[in-house]
């Protein structure tokens, strides 16, 4: 049990860090489209 435990919590970790990385960037291209538009 405690060895599957250690691969949950590092999975978790790892797929909380992926979503935070693809928010960001969506976050980020959002942005810039908003201020490509405001330009055009």
């Amino acid at each position: 049990m405690n060895g599957f435990d250690i691969v949950m919590v590092i999975a978790i970790i790892l797929f909380a860090r992926l979503g935070v990385r693809l928010v960001t960037g969506y976050i980020k291209m959002k942005k810039d489209k908003k201020e490509d538009s405001n330009n055009d």
